[in-house]
């Protein structure tokens, strides 16, 4: 079994074949232009062999190019189908490991066995959600490289101040180092989606906020963006009346103003709030 990864006509027949479509639901698009998979396989940033984990591959273009170049490979696909297209072009080779269903659903199971790396083309409908369960759930390799959609990419890597930053913007920033690499443009993909992606890369940071603390410091940070027209005090008192007594005072001993909107602060401003807050001196 062999694909034709660069000709959207040879794929479409290949997936006819085998009595196979394309499925708007889990937003398949495949990179079908081999100089954009060679940029793409670059930004991974390793010269050795390590262990990749891919989130979605599809029918196995990117998945090829890596056990090409010696990389041990576990794939996670939701798509029955193309599952069984990976089984049958890559089950022999002992680099390769699938493993089948929802990302979301399996990936914990899968962190006996760490990966160096974690890429993937991920799916706009669900790109954010993946990305912020691995940061809350001690899921963070040494490199992460996505392909997402633009506006995510935003979200992603936005600061204080501007219209795309968010809470997700603080989790990601409170954990990773995150960079927009580059954009790839919509006639790279077969069939041809009607946005712009970009290509994110997020690595550790040396002093991100502990893992145990991720999930109620999201919580915390989810909150105070929830209104952008209120200030920090209205929106997180409206999240715990317990905050509501010591928080003018721990702004002031914050040097914070005490009438800021969350998006006027640093990801590491808002950590030290949220830890003042939740202090037992408070």
């Amino acid at each position: 079994m062999t694909i034709a990864y660069d000709s959207p006509a040879a794929i479409k027949t290949f997936l006819e074949a085998e009595g196979l479509a394309m499925s708007k639901r889990f937003g398949q698009n495949f990179l079908v232009d081999p100089n954009a998979r060679e940029k793409l396989y670059s930004a991974l940033g390793t010269t050795e062999p390590v262990h990749i984990w891919e989130i979605g591959p599809g029918i196995g273009a990117m998945t090829a190019l890596l056990l090409e170049r010696g990389h041990r490979v576990t794939a996670f696909e939701i798509d029955h189908g193309f599952a069984r297209i990976l089984r049958g072009l890559f089950g022999d080779n002992p680099s390769f490991s699938l493993i089948e269903g929802d990302f979301l659903k399996t990936w914990k199971g899968a962190l006996s066995d760490r990966p160096d790396i974690i890429f993937g083309n991920l799916p706009y409908n669900v790109a954010l959600a993946i990305i912020a369960d691995l940061l809350e759930n001690k899921g963070v390799p040494r490199r992460m490289i996505f392909t997402v959609q633009k506006e995510a990419a935003r979200r992603i890597a936005s600061g204080p101040g501007t219209k795309d930053y968010s809470a997700f913007s603080v989790l990601c920033a409170s954990v990773c180092r995150t960079k927009i690499l580059y954009d790839i443009g919509a006639s790279a993909f077969w069939p041809r989606p009607r946005v712009t992606s970009s290509v994110v890369s997020l690595s550790p940071r040396p002093d991100p906020i502990a893992a145990d603390d991720r999930s109620g410091f999201s919580r915390f940070v989810r909150s105070a963006f929830s209104s952008r027209r209120k200030t920090l005090r209205n929106n997180v008192q409206a999240m715990d009346n317990d905050f509501a007594a010591n928080f003018d005072e721990t702004l002031e001993r914050l040097g914070i103003q005490a009438d800021i909107r969350a998006e006027a602060l640093q990801p590491e401003q808002l950590a030290a709030v949220y830890f003042a807050l939740s202090s037992p001196r408070n």
